[in-house]
C-alpha cells in the first residue's frame, strides 16, 4: 500500500503590492494615480516593491519583443525604470509630505506676495508621458496666516507634482495643500506646461501649452487683486 502523502501546495506570501492595496482598501481610502499612499507602506517594503515593479517591467519589455539579455542597452532597463518610478518621477505617491516649518505672521503682513516661476515635472496619467512646466503662486496673507520659507514652496510643489495626473487636478491639489498650511486671505496658483502626450504622440503639436489657474478667497472675490496678480505675471514673462 502506498502510504506517501500527497504533496502540499507551497505557501507563498502575496506580492507586496497586494499587501499595500489590502491596507488601503481596508481603510476605505482611494489609491488613484495622483493619491499619496505613503502611510500604508512600511519603510522596509519600498525595496521589495521596487523588485516587484522591476520584474513586471521586465515582462513588459519581453512582451514588446525586446532582447534584455544580449542587448547591453536594455539589460538593466527594467531596474532603472522601477527605480525612476518609485524614487523620482512618481515619488509623491510613496513618500510623506515633506516637513515644512511654518512661521507666525508677526509683522501682520497683508500685501500681495508672488513666488515663481517654480519649475515642475509631472506625468500624464493617460499615457505616463512627461508634463514639464512652471508654477506661480500668489499669497494674500492676514495677521493669522502662517508663513513658509521660499524653498518650502518648491518642496511642496515637487511633492504634489511627482505623480501621474492631469494638470487641472494637480493645480487644485496644490492649492488645497497650501491653503491648509498657510490659511491666507487669498491664494492663487497658475501653471503653464508642455504636455508630451500631445507633443510626442497623437497630433504631435510641439507649440501648444496648457495654462490653468486656481483662485481662492480674496483672489476670487476681488477683481482688482486678481488683475494685479495676473498683470505682474504677464510683465514677468514679457
Amino acid at each position: 500500500m502506498d502510504d506517501k502523502k500527497p504533496p502540499q501546495a507551497s505557501r507563498t506570501s502575496p506580492p507586496v503590492s497586494s499587501r499595500i492595496r489590502e491596507r488601503v482598501v481596508a481603510a476605505g481610502e482611494r489609491f488613484h494615480a495622483n493619491d499619496n499612499i505613503a502611510r500604508f507602506i512600511e519603510p522596509e517594503e519600498l525595496p521589495e516593491l521596487m523588485d516587484e515593479v522591476e520584474a513586471k517591467m521586465r515582462a513588459v519589455l519581453e512582451s514588446l519583443v525586446i532582447d534584455t539579455e544580449s542587448d547591453h542597452n536594455t539589460q538593466e532597463t527594467a531596474r532603472r525604470v522601477a527605480k525612476m518610478y518609485l524614487t523620482e518621477v512618481f515619488r509623491g505617491r510613496y513618500i510623506p509630505v515633506p516637513p515644512v516649518t511654518e512661521f507666525p505672521n508677526i509683522e501682520h503682513l497683508n500685501e500681495l506676495m508672488i513666488v515663481g516661476p517654480i519649475t515642475v515635472r509631472s506625468a500624464c496619467s493617460h499615457h505616463l508621458c512627461p508634463i514639464m512646466g512652471k508654477i506661480w503662486i500668489g499669497v494674500m496673507p492676514n495677521e493669522h496666516s502662517n508663513l513658509i520659507g521660499l524653498s518650502k514652496y518648491v518642496r511642496l510643489c515637487d511633492w504634489v507634482m511627482s505623480r501621474p495626473q492631469i494638470q487641472e487636478e494637480a493645480v487644485t491639489r496644490l492649492a488645497d495643500l497650501l491653503q491648509s498650511r498657510m490659511q491666507p486671505d487669498g491664494l492663487a496658483v497658475v501653471m503653464e506646461a508642455d504636455h508630451f502626450c500631445m507633443q510626442w504622440r497623437g497630433v504631435k503639436d510641439t507649440d501648444s501649452k496648457m495654462i490653468n489657474s486656481v483662485m481662492r478667497g480674496s483672489f476670487l472675490k476681488d477683481a482688482n487683486l486678481r488683475r494685479e496678480f495676473l498683470s505682474l505675471l504677464s510683465r514677468k514673462n514679457g
